[in-house]
C-alpha cells in the first residue's frame, strides 16, 4: 500500500514522514529526487542554468537555489519552465523507487513525500493521500522563523502553493500539525491503527 504526503511549505511534512518511518514506513522524497537530478554535472542542471542563466550555478557548478528561488518565486511563468524541466526526471524516479519498495516490501507502506502533489496532478498514483496541515497564519510565522525570509518573500512562497486549507478539503487523511509534537504522534497512531498496519 501506498500514500501521498503532502502539505503547504513549513507545514511539518519531514516531522510527519519521520514518524512514519519510524513506524515502519519506508520514504521515498521527492524533494531529495529533486535535488539528485540537478547534481553538478547533471543533462537536467545543464539545462537549467542555459535556460536561467550561469548566476543560478556556485563557483564550484552545485545549483544555486537561493538565486533560483529569488527568480522562479518572482515570476509565475518562469516558475513553469523549471517544473518542466525538473518535473518529468522527478517523477520518473519517484515512481521507479515507489514500485520496487512495493514490490520488495509489499508489507509495509510506502509514504511517498511530494510538496506539490495536488498542483502536479498526482493524487492519481496514489492509494489515498494524506495532508499535514497548519492554518496559514501558523505556516506564515513557521516560515519566517526557519528560513529567515522577509515577510515579502514569504508570502511569495505562500502563494506559488495551493492554498492548504484547499489541499485539506482534498486529502484522504488530515494530520493537524498545530501543537505539539506528542499530539501529531498520537494523530499518526490513529492514522497506523485505522489501516490496520502493524
Amino acid at each position: 500500500m501506498n500514500i501521498g504526503l503532502t502539505g503547504g511549505i513549513a507545514c511539518g511534512k519531514s516531522t510527519v514522514s519521520a514518524m512514519l518511518v519510524n513506524r515502519g514506513a519506508i520514504l521515498v522524497d521527492a524533494d531529495k529526487l529533486a535535488r539528485d537530478v540537478v547534481e553538478p554535472g547533471s543533462p537536467v542542471l545543464d539545462r537549467v542554468a542555459s535556460h536561467f542563466g550561469q548566476d543560478v550555478l556556485h563557483s564550484n557548478g552545485s545549483l544555486n537555489r537561493k538565486k533560483l528561488g529569488e527568480i522562479i518565486f518572482a515570476d509565475p511563468a518562469s516558475r513553469k519552465q523549471l517544473e518542466g524541466m525538473l518535473h518529468p526526471p522527478i517523477r520518473a524516479l519517484m515512481r521507479e523507487q515507489m514500485e520496487t519498495a512495493e514490490r520488495e516490501h509489499p508489507d509495509k507502506l510506502v509514504v511517498v513525500d511530494v510538496p506539490l502533489l495536488y498542483e502536479s496532478d498526482l493524487s492519481f498514483m496514489f492509494h489515498e493521500v494524506m495532508v499535514v496541515y497548519v492554518p496559514r497564519e501558523v505556516q506564515f510565522q513557521r516560515l519566517l522563523l526557519r528560513d529567515g525570509l522577509s515577510e515579502h518573500a514569504a508570502l511569495e512562497r505562500l502563494q506559488s502553493q495551493m492554498s492548504i486549507e484547499e489541499k485539506r478539503e482534498r486529502a484522504d487523511f488530515v494530520i493537524d500539525n498545530r501543537g505539539t509534537k506528542e499530539e501529531t504522534s498520537r494523530l499518526i497512531d490513529e492514522f497506523w491503527l485505522r489501516k490496520g498496519l502493524s
